[in-house]
């Protein structure tokens, strides 16, 4: 973006192809959010139950999908937010994007953990680290309490996360958890 002066207009350059695919929605629906949450749950339980070290891979690309592009280039994203949210009896629930984009991340830190110990030979390290990415998951899905979005909210109290970043979550602490 430019700025005008008094005799010029501001102008908006379009973005690119590439920037409108990596960018995160902001906001984000929270149902949506919370079946994703759920299916991460599903996957992460079926991993480690059905020794599938497979999957672990597919984990860690919905995360970083996710991350880099919101629901645009994750399957499970995409079922979600096209099949499965518009048709429930729940209206939608905006959330700030920033804090669910951290999440993400957070989620990509574990599940490519999991996905590097695996591929080490430390299945059953993997397995411990699935078991917590399942457990942070639901949380999120069960409680609608985001583990990477209070992390996030602390580093902004912290300073280390400018609030510009997300002007809409100076207050998240003060937000409840809603049911679904």
């Amino acid at each position: 973006m430019s700025e005008g002066t008094a005799n010029q207009p501001v102008t908006v350059k379009p973005a690119s192809p590439l920037r409108r695919l990596v960018s995160f929605p902001d906001p984000v629906n929270e149902v949506s959010a919370r079946l994703v949450a759920a299916g991460v749950v599903v996957m992460c339980v079926l991993t480690i139950s059905f020794d599938l070290r497979w999957a672990t891979a597919v984990i860690a690309y919905g995360f970083v999908a996710r991350a880099l592009t919101g629901p645009k280039l994750s399957p499970l994203g995409q079922l979600v937010t096209r099949v499965v949210t518009p048709r429930l009896p729940f209206a939608p629930r905006p959330v700030p994007g920033p804090p669910k984009r951290f999440a993400q991340v957070m989620g990509v830190a574990f599940s490519v953990s999991a996905l590097g110990l695996a591929v080490v030979g430390s299945w059953g390290a993997a397995q411990i680290v699935l078991a917590l990415l399942a457990s942070a998951a639901f949380l999120e899905s069960a409680f609608g309490f985001c583990l990477g979005c209070k992390v996030f909210a602390l580093l902004m109290r912290l300073g280390l996360v400018p609030a510009s970043v997300c002007e809409s979550c100076n207050n998240i602490w003060a937000r409840r958890p809603t049911s679904a």
